[in-house]
């Protein structure tokens, strides 16, 4: 007998489709910020829209989120070792749809939209009421959903992208009264020019700033500054961009799109995830811990360090913005990003994310593989190949380490992902290819996830010295 689907798909479909038993289409398209900010006057990113094999190949999350009666479309077929191991710890897996010809630059929304069979299948699939969801919907995933007929389990392109603007983020925290870092949300060259001089006032009295791109996303596009000198060149620089833009618009209306904010201190990140109802309800899913190595994210720890009252504010600020994403046309799964001072005070809303988020991903672990009593740590390791390394491979090299079982003390590794590990093989020099294994690491205490992350480290570094 198949399990029933996770408790979160079962929220999402009441959520965003008419029914609970619909079936949805699930498209894992991330970095869909690169396709919101073409045409933005933003800062010059090099390579902002240029997607990485490895980044494209997070498709693959998505698979997770659907049941036996869902589907997925993926740029290449499961490993079957990796299909035979979610299998062994009874999920039911949703129909994978396979594209042709996948491009290792393309999003899995764009090579869908290349393949004339597949957009066969899935207009069939319309005809018995399925729906699209994906990561984020942009005008690539409503091209594809007017192309098949699959009404969108979400907001138009339009709606997600205006929400999805930290532009959007600020001001909204403002009008709520909601505590935020000093800094200003600037959508014209008068408003820059303002929050340039304020932000030069901080740099005075020996603060630092951060400059942010409205749909910069995974550090892209954010840049912190300590000196009036670069604060004057990327003010300059902005405003080239802006005319630039305005020149090659059809309106011709100069506009930025950009944030300055208070580099302010801080003791903690985190990242909560509510979903907002087509009816307009909210329902505050989880709130998690970011973990940071050096300054560099390493991944999310369940259940956060939290008191009961950051806890009960986190899950207020959360029913303030879902209700008011749902009166600006949103439903739909959001996160949020929010930070802890060194005093555990909250900043409640640093950024919004109104689309999946890595979080997002993760629900299958702690509603169903791991207990309220253990400790949970989302990460990825760096793997370093010069050949493609099948999941049965890797099995053997971390046997013992791997989570292959539920049970009341789950102990190991889940892999949540495996198509990141071998996507830049065919891009491979003459010291081989980089890939990342994506996973979950699960344990009693942080001591045990600690040594965990430890083994599993030391055997993937000795198996590609011999390899």
């Amino acid at each position: 007998m198949q399990p029933p689907p996770s408790g979160f798909t079962r929220r999402l479909k009441r959520a965003v489709t008419p029914a609970a038993d619909t079936p949805l289409v699930f498209l894992g398209n991330f970095e869909v910020e690169n396709q919101w900010a073409l045409g933005e006057p933003a800062l010059p990113r090099v390579g902002a829209h240029a997607g990485s094999a490895v980044v494209n190949r997070m498709d693959e999350f998505a698979l997770l989120l659907g049941g036996k009666d869902d589907h997925v479309v993926l740029k290449t077929p499961l490993d079957d070792g990796y299909r035979t191991y979610l299998e062994g710890l009874g999920l039911a897996l949703p129909t994978v749809h396979v594209v042709a010809g996948q491009d290792p630059r393309r999003t899995v929304s764009e090579d869908a939209l290349a393949d004339p069979e597949l957009l066969r299948t899935l207009s069939a699939l319309a005809a018995d009421g399925a729906r699209l969801t994906a990561h984020g919907i942009s005008t690539v995933e409503e091209e594809l959903a007017q192309r098949t007929g699959l009404a969108l389990a979400a907001p138009d392109a339009a709606t997600c992208k205006r929400v999805n603007s930290k532009v959007y983020s600020r001001r909204l925290a403002d009008e709520l009264g909601i505590r935020q870092a000093r800094g200003w949300a600037c959508e014209t060259l008068d408003e820059l020019a303002a929050a340039v001089a304020a932000a030069g006032e901080l740099l005075a009295a020996g603060r630092k700033v951060v400059v942010k791109d409205a749909f910069g996303v995974s550090g892209k596009g954010i840049v912190v500054l300590d000196s009036d000198k670069r604060l004057a060149r990327l003010h300059r620089m902005a405003v080239t961009q802006a005319e630039r833009a305005a020149g090659e618009g059809e309106g011709g209306t100069v506009r930025t799109a950009l944030v300055i904010e208070e580099w302010v201190a801080k003791r903690a990140d985190l990242n909560y995830q509510f979903t907002v109802g087509r009816d307009g309800s909210v329902h505050f899913d989880f709130v998690k811990e970011l973990l940071t190595e050096n300054g560099v994210h390493k991944g999310h720890r369940m259940p956060a360090r939290l008191t009961e009252r950051q806890v009960a504010e986190i899950a207020a600020t959360a029913d303030l913005l879902g209700e008011r994403l749902a009166a600006d046309g949103y439903f739909g799964v959001v996160g949020v990003d929010a930070m802890i001072d060194p005093d555990d005070g909250l900043y409640p809303v640093v950024e919004i994310n109104a689309r999946n988020n890595m979080s997002t991903y993760q629900s299958v672990v702690h509603e169903g593989l791991a207990g309220p009593e253990e400790v949970a740590v989302a990460r990825h390791f760096t793997v370093r190949l010069t050949r493609p390394l099948p999941f049965a491979e890797l099995r053997e090299v971390l046997d013992g380490l791997l989570l292959t079982e539920r049970g009341p003390r789950p102990r190991g590794l889940f892999v949540n992902n495996y198509a990141t590990v071998n996507a830049a093989a065919a891009d491979a020099g003459a010291d081989g290819f980089e890939g990342r294994l994506y996973g979950v690491l699960v344990a009693a205490s942080d001591a045990e996830v600690a040594a965990l992350d430890t083994d599993i480290t030391r055997r993937l570094a000795a198996h590609t010295d011999r390899s």
